[in-house]
């Protein structure tokens, strides 16, 4: 994969990563539910964020990775030879 690619891909995941932030934020200032009368407003579940969070976070440093070595994470495959 291309160094321009995998720029874009590093730049959309800190985007998406800094919209979770935001969200961990708000979730732990008290905006996870209200009510106003009979109407009643949910958010996200915090785990449910952080697990995202964590994933995001893994996701940007394999990318950094791939960024300073020019390739992307190896793969590994496993051949089996078979006598037929």
């Amino acid at each position: 994969m291309n160094r321009g690619r995998i720029q874009a891909r590093l730049d959309e995941v800190k985007r998406r990563l800094e919209m979770y932030y935001k969200a961990e934020a708000a979730i732990l200032e008290g905006a996870q539910s209200y009510q106003m009368g009979s109407r009643q407003l949910s958010r996200a579940a915090l785990p449910s964020v952080q697990a995202e969070i964590r994933e995001l976070e893994k996701r940007k440093q394999e990318l950094e990775t791939a960024l300073a070595t020019g390739t992307e994470k190896r793969k590994s495959y496993r051949i089996l030879y078979r006598d037929l």
